[in-house]
This record gives structure tokens, sequence and C-alpha cells, in this order.
């Protein structure tokens, strides 16, 4: 807008200094020289020539000069392409238009191609921003610019030679180019221009003429033409125009773009034209000069001189023309260089009604040979024309009239009598077709695309090798292609080595589309020496013939194989071969060729089913090898930061987080969207934004207001668990297609509107109804829970508009319009602000100006200046109007974007203004329309105020009658006199008039002045019955309605009965009105507006309310809502019932509904089978008002009787999941649920008790109690049937009250971890089973149990001991307890737990032993046996051996790999968690369960804390961090000094040697005790001293401060031991990351831990961190944390195993098996496709472990089947299938391994493995059916061996 000044001047005569700019004529011509730079020479030769003339035009500056260098031609030829140069003008015709290129005919049959870039400026500035855009919706492309016939003036932009020698024209249709001789001085009224659309206003459209300093404006009434009308110009299209105003010397033009006006203008000389910017297409008037065999020359425009050459002279007047006489003339071409004009004399191009055929009478004959020609004339310059057998004139160009490169005999053409030529191309621009007699181009069997048809052989040489296939010509004009897979009958690798470029080569036509000249071609050997019949269209696949095929793709389903002409069918699975195949892509390949029969074939619905088995003699069987987080409707504000066509890309304030604001979504008006994102600019502030969807990808904020007001109101559903049958919602249109439309709503929900339910009226065209981003309401119809899909409709009869909705649009309407204004009128200068002063309804004082092309008139103000001012012919219907007559005039509307102001004179408006009063009904006319707004006038009162166009969100586009049009008389009521969101205008609600005006009445509908009141009473007769409703014939014509509850009296309703069926359609009946429904869109309005007249009434027959003296209730549905309470019993009547959800919609009033869910329906199993019997539609029912909700307006309701749960009450249930470790989770009625412990499923315990039950399982439960929402259920016989119930063999346990110390009790295995073994006892008890009391055996590592005890393993226990006050309960798993058999095999060899006298007599002989000296241990050393030594060393030997393998081991595998685990430090008051790495200690054979283990060099030395840790406890369970092998003595040498020093006796000094080396040792021992830990923050700073990079004493120091509950001190620590750490020890200080995330777990809040997370991924490696902070989440029961944590995981280590193989692990155990399902498919999809069997081994090993262990066998065996060979693989699933399977189970397993195709020894491994399994868990019969198959085994080899 800056520029708008210039480019709209507002008066004036421009300065001198813009004249000397624009008159130079010298410049014109240097701009043609400097095109020419092929070659040097020449281009030195014109130059001179150039300034030559240069200095001649500026000495002679007239006209006539320039006429001299135009002398006569010495001999008129036509056109040739090698007389054509770079910049000569030319006429054409729009031949062929392509998406990116046009096809131009030139004259003398030369053709030329018009780029999509050579169009103009503004159309590739267009097109650059549309494909710069993030959304490409509706690129303008060439075939909406250009139709073929269309007449374009052009200029020779490029000449290039191709690779046969011919010649390409390159065009342009560019302003600046064709217009590029013409100056803004030279502009002249009458002159015809052409140019391009640059921009389209409301008003017009500006045109781009190519003239710099010029505007040209064509007004929208000044174009008539169909083709051209401004409804339908789009920016680049071309336009020929006719200049009509000239303004400002030549800067502002107005054209008029009338057709027939422009055709017939006549060029004439006072407008200027001189040979420098002739222009062709000119219609000129010439005299004929003089007459030649070849042509005229004639004269035009004073003295100019041109030529017609043979092809353009009238052939009827080839023998009237004579010099002197006159003609008409339209010009072809110009050459600037030579000065030479081209004319044509011909009908078509110069008679103003005519237009240009592209294709000829007598049909498209191109390619055609044609026998028997005589030639009629020859022009020796031109060419000959030829006369055909049927009379039919042709032209020969002379280069077509020999064979290349032969010398020319023209005697000998004409000594000829007869010819055969062919056709090869018709010139629109001559109406001729275009002959050769060239034999070459004759004898050619392929001209043309159209010359070839499917399945023909033809001959081709090789062009060009590509990526994707072979390009084959097979002619100069054909060329095809030969794809990739169709290159051999095999997938070549390397076709260049096979195929070289000039190669000849046979190929088959596979198709051909001549429209897109698209030829594909095949080179499989098997199809081109096929004998078999073709199938070039269904019907030549008649069943049972048969046929070669190539594939085109493998299905599970079977194949697909393509023929010819895309003929193509589907051999199912079982016609692949009379062997079942499994996975065809195995068997089959793309591109493979098939030899198949046609079973079945349906020509019309073009489908074929095909058989391979069936079409061989033989069968065959080819085998393969085979960040952000913003609130959802709250609002924002934001900066826009990018523009696009689609979108906004904005920044949220202050937080400056990028979101995206599609343009859609500025308004719910689709016409303010477009205003509203080109009036915004980068940099302005957006407010009143909310978010209504946010993905993984980005931020989606809307700023439609009723979608807002949804949002806010809590109407939207968040998700498809919340959508439900009836219920109405906010959305937008996504998306229209040829079956519906489809809905978008907030939260990302999309639903499906069928194209039936769409509009209440019929609908042709389903693509005119709606517009994309449409803001619509919406009613679901169906759900469909499985896909997660549901339909809506969009009817107005089905939908209800929020209160006041529509009155609420219209002023957002006017205030978005408004801000467009404010926002324009900041940053633009006069006359934008002001325009953007001024209102509707303004008067305004006026000087006439000029009268406009529609019998307007245009306006000028002083206070309005460069504004267009106007009023259309109604306005200033009855005023005489002088130029510079002053009027007065009121404001209609201010479009400030066109700088126009529409303004009436009318008196009736002018006047004073009347007020009006709030309820009065008044008439109106239309006196303005712009969009979705118009302006009317009410009545005689001179008010002026909005209205909107359509009344209905849903309202669909409108046919021609039924649009407002201006004149209209509508019928208006006021509702505010004075609006302030108006800007003080009146508020009304408007209908069409039914009497008056242009509206005409609808049938069936009554008059709105004779409409009925509400408690009218009225006759009727019944026309149809429904089961909910009935339709009442009124006596007047109209239609009313009765609910089924308005039948009959309540009373008299029972339930089960059909009150419908008590009335007879053509019954006579009474009714009366209730309520009714809208005019203008069927909708039902509230029943709370009894002063209302409704013309679809609503009625009752209930005989009670049909007494005119009483009065009827009004209500709104609202207020009925609200007189329901929960617990009461109302009479409602079934209206639908849904199979999907099996769920019932039920009406108890006209308009109040409600549903009830299935386990609100039954009382018995049965009855879940048959509700779609028991419920019909319209049949009566009681139900209990279980919940109501306003807001959306819901109503729950039951049919049960009970309508909220209590405890010890008894309900239906159903299973929704099945987590192992808690038994199951059950949907309960009234949007409950609840849970049952595995340990009341049943009065007796089972081993597998989950196994009873599946998904979706309907239950009989006992409601136990409830607690935060979740109820605590009960399946026990016990509970559910007290009186015939067995007693119970595990009784259930209440509290701690019934267990005693001893009992012996069953329970479930909840979990085990290091502190023990816990059992589930009842839902609410939980025991634990100390390690030492789970099993005789001493186990070191708790993992043991575990895979040996899977969560729901029943064991049977003893109580030891009973804590209360704690509530805890310590059990035990012991033999010598329970009596029962060990929990751990004997197959283990585990050691044995030492108890009793045993431990005893041990630690006694412990106790016992002193510790030896070193003189003795050396001589006991020396004194053992040489024996021992020998074991001793050999032993040793074996463990360093076993070291080195590990140290070798350990370098091969990554960090991920390393067995690490987390525990934590802090027992129960703390966080602290470190990493740790088991290895075996083979040395330390102590039974201290607390051993010291000292780490191997090979490796960096890691902390291992022990899982019992409290603070109290000592070093024993960590590993240092570093080994000091040099041990300081300073102490012992200071004491051995002190005693050499004091002289004592021997015996003194002998015994106090003896208590110094006690004391020595026993200070050596306490030293070495690991167990002992530094009591004080001192001794702790001594030891980091001499240890800094230790974590296990920062950790220490972290436990010492947080026992004092000194929590800031334990995060000093931290950040100490952070900064004091060395770099290079990452361990050291992730192990404190982790103890830093652990205490912020605990004693933080959510944003401490948050920031101390991110500083730990700055310094660590992320993948660790995200891993422990996962595992501190579980381990803490943030559950919902940890998922979001993972789910954030496999995001950004997509690539990383471990990372999804550990969320499926959490998954699995938080009994989400279906999430871990798809978690698998992901992770397939993300990580490389060599992982893919690792992976899913994997979680078939968690299946098997956490999960369902025949979801774990499925997979296993799936990948075993797909892998066979893969032997470790093997191995896991028999160790798994081992623990978790049946002995059956195991020896099949083993039975299909063993007969594996694998190598020799690794059977053996197998066959020792089945071996071993059958000694441990087999007979001796058993055993001996291994050895059997095993010698089996060896003698099939040893035969095998022997033969071969």
């Amino acid at each position: 807008m800056a520029s708008a000044e210039d480019d709209f001047p507002r008066g004036g005569t421009p300065g001198k200094a813009s004249e000397s700019k624009t008159a130079l004529p010298v410049e014109v011509d240097n701009l043609f020289k400097s095109n020419e730079k092929a070659e040097p020479k020449k281009r030195k030769v014109a130059s001179k020539d150039a300034n030559k003339k240069v200095k001649k035009q500026k000495t002679v500056g007239t006209n006539e000069d320039d006429l001299k260098l135009n002398a006569a031609a010495k001999c008129v030829e036509i056109l040739h392409s090698k007389h054509l140069k770079e910049g000569t003008l030319m006429l054409g015709c729009v031949k062929d238009v392509s998406d990116f290129e046009v096809t131009v005919g030139l004259p003398c049959g030369l053709q030329g191609f018009l780029s999509i870039k050579n169009i103009s400026d503004s159309y590739t500035k267009l097109l650059t921003e549309q494909l710069n855009s993030i959304d490409v919706e509706d690129i303008c492309a060439l075939p909406h610019l250009f139709h073929p016939g269309m007449v374009v003036r052009c200029v020779v932009a490029k000449l290039e030679t191709t690779k046969g020698g011919a010649a390409s024209i390159q065009l342009s249709i560019n302003p600046k180019l064709v217009n590029k001789a013409l100056t803004s001085n030279s502009m002249k009224v009458g002159m015809v221009l052409s140019g391009c659309v640059e921009s389209l206003e409301d008003h017009g459209c500006i045109i781009d003429v190519g003239i710099k300093g010029t505007k040209a404006f064509l007004p929208k009434k000044a174009d008539t033409d169909k083709q051209n009308s401004n409804n339908e110009l789009k920016v680049g299209q071309y336009i020929t125009c006719q200049i009509k105003e000239v303004k400002n010397d030549g800067r502002l033009l107005q054209l008029a773009a009338n057709p027939l006006a422009v055709r017939q203008a006549l060029a004439e000389s006072k407008q200027g034209w001189t040979l420098t910017n002739l222009l062709p297409g000119l219609l000129v008037k010439a005299t004929v000069k003089e007459v030649t065999k070849h042509g005229l020359l004639l004269g035009f425009l004073s003295s100019f001189s041109g030529q017609v050459d043979i092809l353009h002279m009238e052939q009827e007047m080839v023998d009237s023309y004579s010099e002197g006489s006159k003609v008409l003339a339209r010009v072809l071409y110009m050459d600037p260089s030579t000065r030479l004009v081209g004319l044509s004399l011909r009908g078509y191009l110069v008679q103003p009604e005519s237009r240009i055929n592209t294709i000829p009478a007598c049909g498209d004959r191109i390619g055609e040979v044609v026998q028997d020609c005589k030639i009629i004339s020859m022009h020796h310059m031109s060419g000959a024309f030829l006369e055909l057998p049927d009379k039919t004139v042709a032209f020969v160009h002379r280069n077509n009239l020999k064979e290349y490169k032969d010398p020319s005999h023209v005697n000998k053409i004409l000594a000829k009598p007869k010819h055969t030529c062919r056709i090869v191309d018709f010139s629109p621009m001559e109406q001729i077709h275009y002959a050769t007699l060239r034999r070459t181009v004759i004898e050619k069997p392929f001209f043309r695309y159209h010359d070839l048809k499917p399945g023909q052989i033809v001959q081709g040489k090789v062009s060009v090798m590509l990526n994707h296939g072979m390009v084959v010509h097979v002619s100069n004009r054909i060329r095809g292609l030969v794809p990739h897979n169709h290159l051999s009958d095999i997938v070549l690798k390397n076709p260049e080595k096979m195929y070289a470029e000039g190669m000849k080569i046979k190929c088959r036509v596979l198709s051909v589309d001549v429209n897109s000249q698209k030829l594909f071609l095949t080179r499989k050997k098997t199809l081109i020496t096929s004998s078999l019949p073709l199938f070039l269209s269904y019907s030549d696949a008649r069943p049972g013939r048969v046929s070669h095929g190539y594939i085109v793709s493998v299905k599970n389903f079977g194949c697909i194989v393509r023929f010819y002409n895309n003929v193509k069918g589907l051999v199912p699975a079982k016609e692949l071969s009379s062997e079942v195949i499994l996975n065809p892509e195995e068997v089959f390949y793309v591109g493979q060729v098939l030899k198949t029969r046609v079973l079945q074939c349906d020509p019309a619905k073009e489908k074929l089913i095909l058989s391979l088995k069936r079409a061989m003699e033989r069968e065959t069987e080819e085998t393969g090898n085979a960040q952000f987080h913003r609130e959802v409707g709250k609002r924002l504000e934001a900066k826009v930061l990018k523009k696009s066509i689609s979108s906004l890309e904005v920044s949220i304030l202050p937080d400056d987080v990028r979101a995206l604001l599609p343009t859609l979504h500025l308004s719910d008006h689709v016409s303010n969207c477009s205003l509203l994102r080109e009036t915004l600019q980068e940099g302005d502030t957006v407010s009143d934004l909310v978010c209504f969807q946010q993905n993984t990808k980005q931020i989606i904020v809307t700023k439609k207001p009723m979608v807002i007001w949804s949002l806010e109101e809590g109407e939207a559903p968040k998700d498809f668990s919340e959508i439900t049958v009836g219920m109405q919602m906010i959305g937008w249109v996504k998306n229209i297609i040829a079956y519906g439309v489809f809905v978008e709503f907030p939260y990302g929900l999309v639903g499906l509107a069928p194209k039936s339910a769409i509009s209440d009226k019929f609908i042709d065209n389903i693509a005119t109804t709606f517009q994309v981003g449409q803001t619509v309401i919406a009613k679901v119809t169906n759900l469909y829970e499985e896909k997660k899909r549901f339909l809506v409709t969009l009817q107005i009869s089905e939908v209800t508009m929020p209160e006041g909705s529509a009155l609420t649009r219209l002023i957002h309407a006017v205030q978005e319009r408004r801000a467009v204004t404010e926002m324009i009128a900041t940053k633009a200068k006069e006359p934008y602000q002001q325009l953007a002063a001024l209102s509707v309804g303004q008067r305004l004082k006026l000087v006439f100006d000029t009268e406009k092309d529609d019998k307007g008139a245009n306006f000028k103000s002083d206070e309005l200046v460069g504004a267009t001012i106007q009023a259309n012919k109604h306005h200033v219907m009855g005023i005489q109007l002088t130029p510079g007559q002053k009027v007065t005039a009121v404001v209609l509307y201010v479009d400030i974007r066109a700088t126009t102001v529409h303004v009436s004179l009318l008196s009736k408006l002018v006047t004073k203004k009347k007020m009006l009063t709030e309820g009065s009904k008044h008439s109106a006319i239309l006196q303005h329309i712009d969009k979705d707004l118009a302006i009317i006038s009410v009545d005689d009162t001179a008010q002026l105020t909005f209205i909107q166009t359509q009344s209905h969100f849903n309202e669909v586009n409108l046919t021609a009658s039924e649009k407002l049009l201006e004149g209209m008389i509508l019928d208006v009521e006021v509702v505010q006199p004075s609006c302030e969101q108006l800007q003080g205008l009146p508020l009304l609600s408007w209908k069409r008039s039914r009497n008056k005006g242009l509206g005409k009445p609808v049938s069936n509908q009554m008059n709105a002045d004779t409409g009925y009141k509400f408690g009218e009473i009225l006759q009727g007769k019944i026309r149809t019955i429904k089961p909910t409703s009935v339709q009442v014939a009124l006596k007047d014509g109209s239609t009313g309605y009765v609910h089924v509850s308005q039948v009959m009296e309540a009373a008299e309703v029972s339930p089960g009965s059909f009150p419908t069926s008590s009335v007879k359609v053509g019954s006579e009946v009474t009714g009366r009105v209730i309520g009714g429904r809208e005019v203008n869109s069927t909708g039902l309005l509230p029943i709370s507006h009894p002063r209302l007249k409704y013309t679809c009434p609503e009625l009752t027959l209930i005989p009670s309310k049909l007494d005119g003296k009483l009065e009827v209730e009004s209500y709104t549905a609202e207020e009925n809502l609200r007189s329901l309470k929960v617990g009461q019993e109302i009479t409602c009547f079934v209206s639908k019932f849904h199979q999907e959800s099996k769920s019932l919609e039920v009406t108890s009033g006209p308009f109040v509904s409600g549903s009830v869910e299935l386990l609100a329906m039954i009382t018995d199993l049965k009855d879940s089978s048959r509700l779609e019997k028991m419920y019909k539609l319209g049949q009566a029912v009681q139900a209990k008002v279980v919940k109501v909700s306003l807001k959306p307006q819901r109503l729950s309701l039951s049919l049960t009787g009970i309508y909220e749960l209590e405890p010890g009450g008894i309900t239906w249930g159903m299973v929704t999941s099945m987590p192992p470790h808690l038994g199951l989770v059950v949907k309960l009625p009234f949007g409950c649920t609840g849970t049952v412990a595995i340990t009341d499923l049943a009065d007796a315990y089972k081993p597998n008790p989950l196994a009873a039950f599946s998904k979706d399982q309907l239950l009989r439960c006992y409601l136990l109690g409830s607690e935060n929402g979740k109820w605590q259920l009960s399946l026990r016989p016990s509970r559910l049937n007290p009186q015939t119930a067995k007693p119970a063999k595990d009784s259930e346990i209440l509290s701690l009250d019934n267990l005693q110390e001893g009992q012996l009790i069953r329970g479930y295995v909840k979990s085990i971890s290091e502190q023990g073994v816990f059992l589930r006892l009842s839902n609410n008890i939980i025991g634990r089973a100390e390690l030492q009391r789970s099993s005789k055996y001493f186990v070191n590592n708790h993992k043991i149990l575990c895979n040996h005890l899977p969560p729901s393993t029943l064991l049977t226990t003893k109580i030891v001991s009973i804590d209360r006050k704690e509530k805890l309960v310590d059990l035990s798993l012991l033999t010598m307890d329970t009596g029962k058999p060990d929990i751990l095999p004997e197959s283990l060899h585990l050691p044995l737990r030492l108890q009793g006298e045993d431990k005893n007599k041990y630690n006694l002989e412990r106790k016992k032993k002193r510790p030896l000296s070193e003189s003795e241990e050396t001589k006991n050393e020396s004194e053992a046996p040489k024996k021992k030594k020998k074991k001793k060393k050999k032993k040793k030997k074996t463990e360093k051996m076993e070291k080195t393998e590990k140290t070798e081991k350990t370098k091969k595998t990554e960090k991920t790999e390393k067995t690490e685990k987390t525990t934590n430090l802090i027992d129960n008051d703390s966080g602290v968690e470190v990493y740790f790495r088991e290895e075996e200690d083979q040395e330390d054979k102590d039974t201290r369960s607390a051993a010291v283990n000292v780490s191997s060099s090979s490796g960096p030395i890691r902390l291992q804390v022990a899982a019992e840790f409290s603070w109290d406890l000592g070093l024993s369970s960590l590993k240092p961090a570093t080994a000091n092998k040099h041990v300081d003595s300073s102490d012992e040498e200071d004491q051995d000094e002190s005693s050499k020093s004091q002289k004592k006796t021997r015996r003194e000094l002998a015994l106090e040697k003896k208590l110094a080396e006690k004391a020595l040792t026993q200070r050596e021992i306490e030293l070495m005790d690991p167990q002992l830990r530094p009591q004080d923050a001192g001794a702790f700073e001594r030891l980091l001293l001499a240890s800094p990079n230790s974590s296990i004493l920062w950790l220490q120091y972290m436990a010492h401060h947080l026992q004092a509950t000194q929590i800031e001190q334990a995060r000093a620590v931290a950040e100490r031991a952070l900064k004091t750490i060395s770099f290079r020890e990452e361990q050291e200080k992730l192990n404190v990351w982790v103890a830093l995330l652990n205490l912020e777990n605990l004693y933080g809040t959510q944003d401490s831990l948050k920031k101390v997370f991110e500083r730990a991924l700055q310094f660590c490696e992320p993948m660790p961190v995200y891993q422990q902070l996962a595992d501190i989440y579980t381990k803490s029961d943030k559950i919902k944390e940890a998922e979001n944590l993972y789910k954030s995981m496999v995001k950004r280590f997509r690539q990383d195993k471990a990372v999804w193989l550990s969320y499926g692990a959490f998954l699995l155990q938080q009994g989400q098996s279906d999430a871990a399902g798809a978690l698998l498919q992901r992770a397939l999809k993300s990580l490389p496709s060599k992982e893919s069997v690792d992976v899913i081994a994997k979680f078939a090993q968690l299946e098997f472990r956490y999960g369902n262990t025949e979801k774990g066998f499925a997979m296993f065996d799936k990948v075993l089947t797909s892998y066979p060979k893969r032997t470790d693989l093997w191995s896991v699933f028999i160790d798994l299938m081992v623990k978790h399977g049946s002995q059956k189970e195991v020896r099949a397993l083993f039975d299909r391994v063993i007969h594996l195709s694998v190598s020799v020894k690794k059977i053996k491994f197998f066959f020792k493995r089945y071996m071993e399994y059958e000694k441990k868990h087999g007979t001796p019969q058993s055993i001996q059916a291994v050895k059997e198959k095993a010698v089996e085994f060896v003698e099939g080899k040893g035969s095998v061996a022997a033969s071969s």
C-alpha cells in the first residue's frame, strides 16, 4: 500500500523529469538489438546499424521518417521459420493447453510454445507463492487461463534447434515484452491493448499492460464476455481490451473488454501508431497498392506498407483484388528489425462476429495418407496448394515438396498428374490442412500417438536410460517408456550393459494415452513372442481364455495381474497353486510374467478373476528367497511470524512457542478469512486465539468464535470415548468428496456426513453445497467403536442452533470487517484513514463526476481524494444529475481495500432517521450485498443496518432463485434499537417476505403473517405415522408434527405399548400448538417463545391439553432437564438401537432425548443377545434418571431399576483387561470402573485363575466398596449367592483380625524383589516372605525366583508374624513350615542355606578361630601338602582363564548391553539411585549375604548397592570407585619407633608387642570392614580428599544429611560432587545425577525434578538419563509420568532397540498388552530391518515374562517359521517353554527342532538338551524314545552320505 500514490496518482501534471524518461523512442530499438547474442560478428554489424538508426530517429522525430524505413517488399512470400528473429511480434491461436505449456498456432503453419513462466510477472509471482506455501491447495493452472481457439498477441522470446534439426519457437505474452515499444504518453482513447490480469478487486481488476508508469483498470461492468467475466477472471489471465479513458497523461487507463467492440475497433492514424509500436491483431483500413501472383502489397495508416501472402487472401476473391481497392485487414506479425508487416484478409480474422476453429469441419485428419491429389497452384517461394479427392484444399510447404537435402524440381512435381500426400497438421490461423509429399514421412507406419494400438509390435531406437526405465523413440514424433521391470523377463541390475544408445529394439505396446501422449512399452520376451490371445479390453477376457500377463502387486489375498490397455485382474490365493501358499510374496514378484486362465469377468464393473493353477497342464511352483504444552481451550495471544496462502505461522506470547493458525480458522465466515489473512502482516499481534489441537509436530490454534465458545463451554468432546449418539458438536468442513463431507472438530476428531445427511433438500452436486473451512453444527448419528469412527448429520432439521448464535455470528462478522478496516488505515495514509472514519448511514456532501456504463454514477469529494465514490442505477433512479452538481448521499458500504465507497441518493434514505422500538416488526429492502453481509433499510425510517445473507451455520450454497438480491423485501423484527457492537446500528432478525418484493412463497409453508401461535388449536388429518412421531396435514396445506409422547395421556401409556399405533392414517385429529420449526431452516425452536408464530407447528393430541381455556405451559429443553432429578422414574420411548455400541437412544419429549448403555439395560445374561428384539422403535419403557448434564445437554438413563451403585449391591460388569498382578479390570454401569482382586475370583483358588475369563465378558459382580472412584468387586459365589453357595475352601480375608500366627494360607504371587516374595492374601492384604524364608536354597539374586514364580502363581504359605500396628504380615514358604515341596527345583544346583543347629555350629567354629600371624600363616602354608598346592595352582589358572574370557567378552559388548541395574540407596526416606554391575565372586566363599566384590581391572569400577540398603548399612554392598593397592602404613611405623625408644623388660616387651599386634590386627580388620561408615561430616570430608572421584562416598555423604532431614545440605553435596568428580569419570557422575533425580522425585517438586533432568541431559549421555528417570517414575508408582517419558524416548531414540524393549516391558508390566503390540509394530517401522527378528524375539520374551504366554508362543512360532535356521532363537524358545509351557508343548518343540535343516553339530546340541530334559522331567520310556530318534537321525544322515 506504500506505493499506492504512484500506482493511482491523484491528478495533476507530471514533472519534467518524468517526461524526459518516458519519451525516448531510441531505447526501443536498442532493446531489440540486445537480444541478438548468438554470433559476435553479426552483433557488431547490428550495433552499428542500430546506432545509425538511433541518430536518424533523434534528428527526425516525426512518424513520416519511421514510415520511410518500411519499404514495400519486392516479392511476397509466406513467413518461414528462418525469417523469425527474437522480438518478432505475432498473432497466434491457442491449439492445445497442458499444465505447464500452451501450444500456439502461428501464421503460415508455424507453431510455437508458450511456457508457464512466460505469462506475466504477477502470474509468476503467484505461482512462486503457492509452490512455497505449506499446503498447495488450488494452483491456477494454464487450463484455467487459456482455451483452444483463443487469439493472443505474442512475441518470439527464444529460438532453439532440436536434436532433429527442427526449429523450436519459444513464445511469451508478457505485456512488458509485447507492449515494449509503448509509452504512457502514446496512450490514446480507442487503442486496443493486450495485457494480463494483475490482481482482482471488488469492482473490477487491475490489468498489467506492461507500460512503465501506467496502471490500467478494467471495471466489472465493462466486461460482457461470458468467458472473460470478472467472476471467472484469474490472476495471469490474458485479455484484450480497448482504452475507454486516459487520465494523468496516460498514467491511468480505464479499459473495456467487450469482445465485439474490441474485434471491430479500428486502428487510426490519430492514435499515434508507428512502426516502432505497431502491434499484431490491430484492425486497419488498407488500400491495395499492388497485386502480385503470390500475394498483395497494401498501404495502411496513411503511408505504412504491408504484405498479404497467398494463405491470407480470401480464395474466393483472389481474382477480384485490384489496385486502389479498399479492404479491412488484420495485422498478423511485425518484425521490428526489418519493419516487415504481415496482414490478413481472411474473414474469420477480420469480421468481428467470427471465431477461430481449432478443429476443421471435416474432422481430425492429421496422419491420414491421401492418394490421388492434384496440385492446383504453385508458389515457388511459399509452397503449393493441393486438391484432395473430396475437394478439400491442403497446402504443402516448399520444404515438404521434396525429400530432405534433395534439390528442388518444381517442374518435375508439376508434371505429375496425381500425388500421394500425408496430412501432417492443421493451422487454425489459415484454417487449412498442411500436407507433405516426402516419401519417408508418408511411408512411416506411425506418425502420431493415435496410430498406435495396445498389443502392437513396434520397432524403435534406444534414446536414454533413466532410473525408472528406458526411453525409446518409435519415430521422430513418438517416444515411449519401457519401465524398469519391463526391460527383461528378469530384473536387470545393470540394464545399461544390455542396452546402448541408438540400439534398434523390438517392443510391444502395453498402453497408450493419446491425450497426454504417454506410451508404455515392454521388452519382456514372453510377452513379445506370446501367441496367446491378447486381453485389450475386459470384453476380450471371456471365461476359459488363457493369456499372458504380468504381476503388478502381490498381496496376502492373492496377486494382481495386468494385461494390455490397463486391463487387470485378481488371482485369489487359492488359485495361485494346487498347494497352499501361506505367503505369496515369497513365491511371486512384481513384474513376473504368468500364464493365467479367466474364471469370471464382469466388463461393466471391470472385475476379472483369474487362475494360475488351471492355466497350466501341470502344476508349477516357484519359491523365492524369499516439548511444549498448551492447554486446549485456553485463550492465547500470538505474533505473526510468516504468511502463506493457507496458514499463518505465529509465535505464542510470552513463551515464544511456534504454532500454526490456518487461514480458514481466522473467522466463522469464509469470506472474512481471506480478508484477515491479507490484512495481517508479519509482526502483527493476534489476540483471542485458542489451541484446539496439539499433536507431536505442532500446535494448531483457531480464532473461530463459535469453536472457541464450544471449547470454553465444555461442549467439545476430548476423545472418541466421550462422543455419544445424539450429541451436537460445533466443527468445520475439512474436506468435500463425492460421497460426503468430512467435518473436523477440536481435539483432532473427524466425522463423516454422508451425502444423504448434509441437507434437507436434494443435493445434485455435493461439491457446491459447502465451502472448506465453513463452520457447521453437526449431530452424531452413528458410532463405530472398533474403528473409532462416527457419522454425523448436517441437516438443519436435525440440529439445534445455540440460543442467540445467529445474532452473535452477525456481530462477529461486522467486527471482523471493522478490524480489517482499522488495520489497513493504521498502515496506510490517505485516503484509507478517511475511509476508515466512514460508517454505514453517514451522510456525505458529494459532487457528481461522471456517469457509469451501467447507468450508475461516480462522485468525488474533497475530503475523500483518491477514493472511488459510486452509486449504482438503483440508487440514482429518478434523479437528474449534471456534471459538477452537488448532492447529498448516504453511505451504504465502504470497501477500504478497493478504496471504494458505495452510496445512495434515494430520498427515503437521506431523510432524517426515525427511532425504532424493541420488538416492533417492519418490512425492509435489501440495498447492498457484499458476500456474507448485506445492508438493508427499514421501512421509511431511513435506518440502515447489517444482516447476514445466511441465517444458519449449515445453510448450503443457495441456487440463483434462493439467493438474496438487491431490492428484495424482507420481514424484520427489532431485537435492539441501537447495538453498540454494530456502531449504533439496530440489531434485527429477519426472514423472507412471502407476499412482497422478490420473495416467492414456498410450497407447504404458511404465510408469515398468518403463522400459528403458541396454544392455537388446529384441525388436521394424519398423513404418515412413524414409531416416534406422527405427521399431520393441516387444513391450509401445511404440515404439523406430533411427538410420540404427545399422542395419548401419560397415565394411559403402559410399558411395552406403542402409542403411535393408536392412531390411523387418514383419521381426523385435533391438535394444539406447543412449539414449531423455523420458517427458513426447518430447525426446531425452543418452546419458550409463546409469542412467536410457527409455519411448521409441533402439536399435542393429548385430550387434557386441548381445552382452549387452559393455558399450556411453555418450557425449554434446559428447563425440562433441570426439572429431572437423579433417581426419578420417567416414561421414555425407544427411538434408536445402536448395534455397534449395544446402546439405546430414547426420547421422553419433543426436545429431550437420552441414552441407555448396555449394562444399564440387562438384568439377565440372556438379554444381552436379544436386546434389539426386546426394545423396538416407539416402544414405551420405564427408566430411572442416572445423570443429567446441561452442558452439553445429555440425559443418562437406566432400565434395570438401579440408578446408582451402592456397597453390598450386585451389578453387571464387562471385563476390559486382565493384568496378571492385579486380576480383572471391569467396566461398571453409569460410567464407573472396578477391579476384581485375583483372590476374589472364586471361593476355591485355582492355579491359573485368569484363564477362565476373556475381554468383553459379562459378569455379575458384588460391590465391596469404593475408593477414589474405583470399586472393589468380588466374584465369589459366597458373595453373589450366599444361600446356595458351598463353603469356601479359601475363605475371604477381610482384615488382619482374620489371620493368626502359624496359620497355613494360600495366596497368589504379586511380585518378587530383593526384599522378598510378595503374596496377595486378599484384595487389601499383601504378605511378604523374605528371601531366606522363601526357599531352602541360598538365593543371591531374586531374579532366580522371578524366573520360576511368574505373577499369579498359587502358593501355600505359613504366617510367621503379624504386625497389626504397621499392618505387615511376614510369611514363610519353607518346606518345613508349609509341608509343600520347595518352590525352586533341585535342577538349579543351588547351595543349601544353613539353618538351626548347623548354623549355630558353624558360627561357634568361626568364633573359636583366631586370626593367625603372618609367620604362622607362612608356616602353615609351608606344611601344606604339595598336592593341595597343585590343586590351588590349577584352580588359580582356571580362574585366571575364566577372568580373561570374561574380560574379552566385556570388551566386545557395547555399553548399553552391559548388565547394569539401579537400586534405591535410600531405603524409605531417600531417593538416591546408583548404577552397579553384577559379577560373580568365586573367591569369597563366606556365607555372609553382603560380600565384598572386587571388580576386575578390565573395565571401570562401578558402584553396587544392595537392595535392602539403608543409611545405617556400611559399604559391604558397594564397589569402591578406586582400588588403592598401596596401603599407607605411617601409623604402624610410628608405633614401632615409639616401642623401640623405651627400655622395658623382655617380658613386658613381648607382652606389649603381643598386645600391639593384636590391636593392630583389630584395627586392620575394622579398616577393612566395608560396613564401617563415617559418623560425621568431618570424616566424610577426609575420605573425599583421598577419593574425590568416588560416587560411593558422595552418595553416603548425601544419605548422612538425609537421615537428619537436611534436604538442602544433601542437594549441596550432590552439586559439589558434580563439580568435583573428574569429567573422565562419566559413570561416577551419572551415579550422582541419578541420585539427585531420585532425591528430587521424593522431596522436590515437579519443576525442580524437571530442571535437574534437563541439566543431566546436558552433561551425560541422554539415553541412560531418560531410562533412569523412567525407572524412578515406575518404582514410585508415577505411571502416567513414566508413560509420557517413554513416549518421548521412542521419538528421540527411535533407532535404539533398548528403548523400545524397555517401553514394551513397562507396558506389559502395567497390563497393557494391546499397547505393547502396537508399540512393536512402531518399533519394526523405526528400526533397521536387520533388527526386526531380534526385536520380535525380545518382545516375545517379555510376553512370556509379564504378559500373555500364548501370545509370546505365537510370536516366537511366527518368527521361527520365517527364519528356521536361527538356532539361537530356538534355544531361547526352548528355555521359555521349559519354564512356562507344559511337557507336551516342550516335547513338541524339541521334535520340531531336531528335524531342522541345519548342521549336524547343531542338531547334536539339541538332542543333548532333549535328553537332559527327559532325564529331569520324563520317564524311562520317554528317554528311550529320544534315543531312538537320535539313532534314526544318525542312520538317515549316513544313508544320505553313502548315496552321494
